[in-house]
């Protein structure tokens, strides 16, 4: 499993966004600190912006900002939406088609090991957990 730019850019946005919560911000600002292309963060606000995880404003104020606090985005709420299934095989994902192979297969407890270890990581982290390490990070 690998987790795209798309996904990689969407946590990134969605932590500038966190460490500014009091603010709209502007997509070129977040481009700029973040080093994505501003046309390619058009794309993925729009899909949070759909998902109801972030609110846009018009105007020469406007820009961006979280609809909730960070501590209530898990990584995983925001993997999903950019990613779409995380699972290491299409055998173990969500709605997954029925495998011939499933009753007798021993490879699939592998992969869904795999699969729930990714599970428990991505939904016990929040943005919130993310800003805090971000912070530390900094101060040292």
């Amino acid at each position: 499993m690998t987790i795209s730019t798309k996904g990689r850019y969407a946590l990134r946005i969605m932590l500038d966004l966190g460490a500014r919560m009091e603010e709209t911000v502007k997509l070129k600002d977040i481009a700029a600190r973040q080093q994505i292309s501003e046309k390619y963060m058009e794309q993925i606000i729009a899909v949070l912006n759909k998902a109801g995880y972030v609110r846009s404003t018009r105007g020469a104020q406007g820009g961006y900002r979280l609809v909730r606090t960070p501590a209530e985005y898990t990584v995983g709420m925001i993997l999903r939406l950019t990613e779409g299934s995380l699972a290491p095989v299409d055998c173990v994902a969500e709605n997954a088609l029925p495998c011939e192979r499933n009753g007798r297969c021993a490879t699939v407890e592998v992969y869904k090991r795999i699969y729930d270890a990714v599970n428990s990581v991505i939904d016990n982290m929040t943005l919130q957990d993310l800003l805090d390490i971000e912070r530390e990070k900094a101060s040292r």
